[in-house]
């Protein structure tokens, strides 16, 4: 089970709660919060395929982004993705949509604009190591003519390595390029993280701690940041 933890796109329904303290955002070098409620939901649509749904809905709780500014709290945008994925393969993969919702007015929480494109996984796994990349990128195409049209691609590469079949250590980025941007077109973060896998209650569950830099942001972005982590396990087989 702590194997596919560490498989986006794994065969079992999965609640990840992710809790992030972004810190040195904005002028006066404070801390952002966020917390990502992260379901992942596979559903059998054919003998051979899956279709694996993964849902971020983020809670972020923001300091002043300027001089004068105000903080501000609520849901930032929603970001649905479908992956289309066969059950056998010599590696695993998946492909399909992925969109994003503008969920929140403030616009220092969402961008205003509904955005779509393509997105794709891929990993390798064998003995205790997992090696992958999941990618999307998405363009506005309808929402607040006002705001800025989007145009963004995500890249997160990963590598989890399994001493025993509990704990596990992983080193990912959750890269972002704003190709709208004049400048400062990248968020890149590097996150190193260790987990173990337990239960909470009757349910099993995978507890998280990390630590990541951003070595590359907006100055008014986090140079740091402390991740926490649980995510309950419901086995598809036990249903």
């Amino acid at each position: 089970m702590a194997k596919k933890l560490t498989n986006p796109i794994a065969d079992m329904v999965s609640v990840p709660f992710q809790f992030n303290w972004e810190n040195t955002v904005g002028p006066l070098h404070q801390t952002r919060f966020v917390l990502n409620v992260q379901p992942v939901m596979p559903f059998s649509i054919s003998t051979n395929w899956n279709m694996i749904a993964r849902l971020i809905v983020p809670f972020v709780s923001q300091p002043p982004l300027f001089d004068g500014g105000a903080p501000t709290f609520g849901v930032a945008d929603i970001a649905p993705s479908f992956f289309f994925s066969p059950k056998v393969s010599s590696f695993t993969w998946g492909i399909g949509p992925a969109l994003s919702l503008p969920s929140s007015a403030d616009p220092a929480l969402g961008s205003g604009k509904w955005s779509g494109g393509p997105t794709v996984v891929m990993l390798k796994q064998g003995g205790g190591l997992t090696v992958g990349v999941l990618a999307n990128q998405l363009w506005s195409f309808a929402g607040d003519a006002a705001r800025t049209d989007i145009s963004q691609m995500f890249l997160q590469p990963f590598f989890a390595y399994q001493p025993t079949k509990s704990v596990t250590f992983a080193v990912n980025s959750e890269s972002t390029a704003n190709w709208k941007a004049v400048e400062d077109k990248w968020t890149v973060p590097i996150n190193f993280t260790a987990s173990r896998l337990s239960s909470f209650g009757s349910f099993p569950a995978s507890y998280k701690i990390g630590w990541g830099v951003f070595v590359a942001h907006p100055d008014i972005g986090p140079t740091w940041k402390l991740r926490s982590e649980i995510t309950l396990v419901l086995p598809r087989s036990s249903r």
